[in-house]
């Protein structure tokens, strides 16, 4: 690989979320837990929509491709720092740490991109319901994820070749319990300006051009529910963006706030990370199950047929 050729050093030390081994003891315990919840609140939910005919609509095959996304995000970081929590030494190569530098930025910005197609569904169910089979056809919604993967692709690509040509000669610890380019910067001995640059552009341009569509499209949904002169009805609307704009806020916040300030190695950077990380795969389900009439509905559907074939 061409770091191999002008990097001295070939791994690096993180410095994990805590020196003190109880402390590492707990944060196991805590971490495990929300790990297994989030595959398990994911895996249940793409189940339910898979098996669940009623939910074969445009808004809940965004919503499976969410599950999908969230596992594979919790998996990129989470079982590294389950496992440095119970090692003495947390290292990791120069190449794995790029490898997961890689696979964060795909995961992270495919989520950014599916949950802007998502506002576009709510706008075309609730804007335009009349219009909603022709607009949201299958073959468009197949097509919006596929964009979706491939954009986030071409993104990861150039950060990550920009990242390779990087020297890194003495400093060799990540005050970072995972690998993220804004802790991993600092420690190279090479000229970083326009690697910066050009990370707060591609954050910018990611991060506004999946944010205005989500803004404008809410817009013109609150604009349109204002105008519906049936309480009920005004309700019942709400509540089918309100998880949307949820995870909206949760994923957009943290991940924004990580990558625009300047790294400082404080707490506000670890629990950032945490945040967009670990805690909204989690919730992601949670929200859209406990705040979803037709998803609950789905739930228990599927839980009775599942304990009629066991009877």
């Amino acid at each position: 690989m061409a770091w191999r050729n002008h990097s001295i050093i070939t791994e690096f030390i993180l410095t994990g979320l805590s020196d003190d081994p109880h402390i590492q003891a707990l944060l196991f315990v805590l971490f495990l837990g929300i790990y297994l919840l989030t595959m398990m609140g994911n895996l249940m939910l793409l189940l339910v929509i898979r098996t669940d005919s009623r939910l074969h609509t445009p808004m809940y095959f965004f919503l499976s491709n969410l599950s999908f996304l969230d596992l594979c995000f919790s998996s990129v970081t989470v079982p590294k720092l389950l496992k440095d929590l119970l090692s003495e030494k947390k290292t990791i190569s120069v190449e794995g740490c790029l490898t997961q530098v890689f696979f964060v930025f795909i995961t992270a910005g495919t989520e950014a991109f599916l949950l802007s197609v998502m506002a576009y569904d709510r706008y075309a169910a609730i804007c335009h319901p009349l219009l909603y089979g022709q607009v949201m056809s299958s073959q468009l919604c197949v097509r919006l994820v596929l964009a979706s993967w491939g954009l986030a692709s071409l993104n990861s690509v150039i950060i990550v070749l920009l990242a390779i040509n990087l020297d890194f000669c003495e400093a060799q610890t990540i005050h970072h319990y995972t690998c993220e380019l804004p802790s991993l910067f600092p420690l190279s001995c090479s000229d970083i300006s326009i690697n910066i640059d050009i990370l707060i552009c591609s954050t910018l341009l990611h991060g506004l051009g999946t944010f205005l569509p989500i803004f404008f499209s809410y817009a013109h949904i609150v604009s349109t529910i204002l105008r519906i002169s049936s309480t009920s009805g005004r309700s019942k609307a709400f509540s089918t963006c309100s998880s949307h704009l949820i995870a909206v806020i949760l994923f957009f916040g943290s991940g924004l706030i990580r990558y625009l300030m300047p790294p400082s190695g404080s707490s506000l950077d670890l629990l950032s990370s945490l945040q967009y990380s670990a805690v909204t795969p989690l919730l992601n389900p949670l929200i859209y199950s406990l705040k979803n009439v037709e998803v609950k509905a789905a739930v228990r559907r599927t839980v009775e047929k599942h304990l009629h074939c066991f009877r």
